[in-house]
């Protein structure tokens, strides 16, 4: 049985795909947090987070993969999950390249929903 590919090279690939397509860059050039993230017009969509895959995308999405067993909320470390990040799944890496595309354009504004209205 071969070996399953790790996650960083499951990310390298997705980095292989996707820099210089459609403004995707990786990293902000500067050490740090986001320095090995991908990013479309400077702004992350998905990196790697202590040895899983994590992404950008809407709430409801973000919502529907958790429910589905897919993903897992994502918790910067702050005590409280984001909303609109997703840890994958293992079994989510099928659909890797699928799910940082959505990511990509959710984040630039390609696809993303409409702005919510707050009560005036």
């Amino acid at each position: 049985m071969p070996d399953r590919p790790t996650v960083e090279e499951r990310f390298g690939a997705l980095v292989q795909a996707l820099v210089g397509r459609d403004g995707v860059a990786l990293g902000s050039g500067k050490r740090g947090f986001g320095a090995d993230a991908l990013q479309v017009d400077g702004r992350i969509f998905a990196m790697v987070s202590h040895g899983r895959v994590v992404l950008k995308l809407p709430r409801d999405r973000v919502s529907s993969l958790v429910a589905s067993g897919l993903g897992s909320p994502f918790d910067a470390g702050k005590g409280r999950p984001m909303q609109e990040w997703v840890v994958l799944e293992e079994r989510a890496h099928e659909s890797l390249l699928s799910l940082a595309a959505e990511a990509r354009a959710f984040v630039s504004g390609r696809g993303s929903p409409p702005p919510r209205r707050r009560p005036a």
